[in-house]
C-alpha cells in the first residue's frame, strides 16, 4: 500500500521531553525567571525553537527572548540525548517496515535533528533527514517540507504515510494529499487527534506493528 514512511520526531520517533524541559528551565534561570513545571512545557513543543522559547517567556521582551533562545540552542545542543532515546518498541517497528523507504520530516531545526539520530544510532536507517530552518521551507502544518521529501524522493503521494503525533502532522499531510496515522503517545491530546479522523491511529508504539502497510 505505501511505499514511503515519513516519521515526525520528537513525540513520534524519539522521546525528548525531558531533555527539552530540561534545557526550558536551564534558559529560564539563566534570563532570571522561573521555571515551569514539566508538563506545561510538554504544551509548548511542536512549532520549533522560536516558538517554543516565546511560549516559555511569554509577556517578556524581544531582548530576554533572544538571550533565551541562544541560551536553549547551546544549553540543548550539549544534552539532547541526556535522556532521550527511541519510544521503546520504534526499533523493531523500523524493522518490521525495513522493505518500505523512511524518511524524517521535523520541525527541530536541522543541528539537533542529525545530532538526535546520530546519537542514537539511527541515522542511517532514514534516506532522508528534513527540517525547514535548513530547506529555507515552512514549519508544519504548512505541508512544504512533506513536498520536499515527496520530490526529493521521486516517490507518489499515493504511496505516502506521514506518522505523527501532533495535529500539525496531520494538517500538513492532508494538505500534502498523503495519508496520515496519528499516535496517541506523543505531546498531543490523544482525543483532539482522534476527533481530527486521521487514516490510522496508534494508541501505542506497538499497535504501529499492526499497520496494514505491506
Amino acid at each position: 500500500m505505501f511505499s514511503l514512511i515519513i516519521f515526525d520526531l520528537d513525540g513520534t520517533l524519539v522521546d525528548s521531553r525531558k531533555d527539552i524541559a530540561g534545557a526550558v528551565n536551564f534558559t529560564l534561570q539563566a534570563v532570571n525567571l522561573p521555571t515551569l513545571p514539566e508538563e506545561t512545557i510538554y504544551g509548548y513543543v511542536g512549532n520549533g525553537v522560536s516558538r517554543l522559547i516565546a511560549d516559555a517567556t511569554a509577556g517578556q521582551d524581544a531582548a530576554v527572548r533572544e538571550k533565551a533562545v541562544k541560551t536553549f540552542e547551546n544549553y540543548y545542543l550539549a544534552h539532547l540525548t541526556d535522556h532521550t532515546g527511541l519510544y521503546p518498541g520504534m526499533d523493531k517497528v523500523l524493522e518490521r517496515y525495513h522493505d518500505k523507504r523512511k524518511a524524517v520530516v521535523t520541525n527541530k531545526r536541522g543541528k539537533f535533528t542529525r545530532k538526535i539520530m546520530e546519537n542514537l544510532g539511527v541515522a542511517n536507517r532514514f534516506e532522508l533527514l528534513i527540517s525547514a530552518d535548513e530547506t529555507g521551507g515552512h514549519l508544519k502544518p504548512d505541508p512544504d517540507m512533506i513536498y520536499r521529501a515527496l520530490a526529493e524522493l521521486n516517490v507518489p503521494a499515493k504511496e505516502t504515510l506521514v506518522i505523527g503525533d501532533m495535529m500539525n502532522d496531520i494538517y500538513a499531510a492532508r494538505a500534502a494529499g498523503v495519508a496520515i496515522c496519528a499516535v496517541g503517545y506523543g505531546f498531543g491530546l490523544p482525543q483532539s487527534l482522534k476527533e481530527a479522523k486521521p487514516d490510522f491511529y496508534a494508541d501505542t508504539v506497538d499497535d504501529l506493528m499492526r499497520l496494514p502497510l505491506l
